[in-house]
């Protein structure tokens, strides 16, 4: 059933189908209860009936008529009503007058059949013999208001297990919610950087609480294989980056004396990839830094329409310097919560992605807009793209596309930018421009 596929979608089944299956189940009790009293009541006119007509029945109306008044006479069956009528329906001897004729056999008789003192009952209208009719009445309800008296057990009865069941289903769904609650929030914790959020564990045990345990345990897993690689790589990045600066230094010396100067443009050449390795290593630490969520402390508003704004304007002459167009575009006001150097950061890089891969003449744009209660950052460009297949791949640590690593860079812009992006609780997404590559960068606003 795909309908079913939420926690209060099961419980409404499942309520629903509880108090159906109630509902048939009284219904068919209260018919099984009548139905066993009219077979009764049957019976028993039947034999009174047997008694007054004897077998066969003589069709002497005299003697009908004695045994009529010899039977109503008899404590026992004061509660029956009996009539001996003619061939035309004319009422001969008894104690009680329909007001209409009724066929052979067995019928059912109610408060508008005004027979004083019935409100429900059966007849059983036989041949007397000689065209005479015997007619025997009984009461299905011989004290007023009994229905409503036998209806109560039916209404308390039921009543009680649909309130014990509706109160037990109402104390699960509301524990079951709790407990997916506090699993939900744990995750977006852990999303949001917190690797340390447990799940609280119940110290009385239980069920739940073991599941909250193994659940805290693969997380502990989780984090710690997590920090392993993560401490894999800062540490080659720390333990590199003095070795680094050492040989560039050493570099920078080599190349002011005298005799290196026809190795100028080695050293030189030399010096740039050990820039370039320092880089890449700070890009790293500084990615470690963001992911760990510490910056949030610092969040402050800010305007990032504004931001974008000022940060366009200022790049515009760079991007001019390398043959590129840099267009400022709608910037609406978005407030947002966030740190604003990392923000920076995050704009310098995707513009500096858009020109480094992009030819001359390549049009960048940016835009800020408020779309669906968030700010919508996009840097877009119409260069050559990224293939869908491979936006995934752009978005890990040193994942270049290029396969043979000849053109400038390390593959840590978009990464550093995506956890930016996640840092603030928000998304970064590629898409395809249509030609070129759209980033868009979503942030939720601040509403305070």
């Amino acid at each position: 059933m795909p309908a079913l596929r939420s926690l209060r979608s099961l419980t409404l089944a499942f309520l629903a189908a509880f108090l159906i299956a109630v509902a048939l189940t009284g219904f068919a009790t209260h018919r099984a209860m009548q139905r066993a009293i009219v077979d009764l009541v049957d019976k028993r006119i039947a034999a009174i009936s047997d008694d007054i007509l004897g077998d066969p029945p003589s069709g002497d109306a005299r003697v009908i008529a004695t045994h009529i008044a010899s039977v109503s006479r008899e404590r026992d069956t004061g509660d029956i009503g009996l009539m001996l009528s003619d061939a035309r329906g004319r009422w001969l001897a008894g104690n009680v007058r329909l007001a209409r004729p009724l066929p052979h056999g067995y019928a059912t008789l109610a408060r508008s059949d005004r027979i004083t003192g019935l409100s429900a009952g059966r007849a059983l209208v036989r041949d007397a013999g000689g065209g005479l009719t015997l007619t025997t009445i009984a009461e299905t309800e011989p004290i007023d208001k009994e229905g409503r008296a036998r209806g109560l057990p039916y209404l308390f009865g039921f009543g009680a297990i649909v309130a014990i069941v509706v109160i037990g289903v109402v104390l699960f769904v509301s524990l079951v919610s709790r407990r997916i609650g506090e699993v939900r929030e744990t995750a977006r914790a852990i999303i949001d950087g917190d690797m340390q959020r447990r799940l609280p564990v119940d110290p009385a045990g239980g069920a739940f609480a073991e599941q909250a345990a193994t659940f805290n345990r693969m997380l502990d897993r989780i984090a710690g294989l997590m920090a392993e690689i993560s401490n894999v790589s800062n540490d080659i990045a720390h333990d590199m980056r003095t070795p680094l600066a050492r040989l560039r230094g050493r570099l920078a010396l080599i190349a002011r004396r005298p005799e290196a100067a026809r190795l100028h443009d080695e050293i030189a050449e030399a010096i740039a990839q050990c820039d370039a390795l320092l880089a890449m290593f700070a890009a790293t630490l500084r990615i470690a830094e963001v992911e760990g969520g510490d910056r949030r402390a610092g969040f402050a508003p800010l305007d990032l329409g504004r931001l974008a704004a000022e940060f366009g304007e200022m790049m515009a002459p760079v991007a001019g310097e390398t043959g590129h167009r840099l267009v400022v575009g709608r910037c609406e006001p978005a407030r947002v919560s966030g740190d604003r150097q990392l923000l920076s950061q995050t704009l310098m890089n995707l513009v500096e992605n858009a020109l480094r891969h992009t030819p001359a003449g390549a049009t960048i744009t940016l835009d800020v807009a408020d779309i669906g209660g968030e700010a919508a950052l996009t840097v877009r460009d119409d260069g050559p793209g990224i293939p869908a297949a491979e936006r995934a791949r752009a978005l890990r640590r040193f994942g270049r596309l290029e396969p043979s690593r000849n053109r400038a860079g390390h593959g840590l812009g978009l990464p550093l930018a995506d956890a930016v992006a996640r840092l603030h609780r928000g998304t970064l997404t590629l898409g395809d421009a249509a030609p070129g590559l759209i980033v868009t960068i979503r942030l939720p606003l601040d509403r305070a």
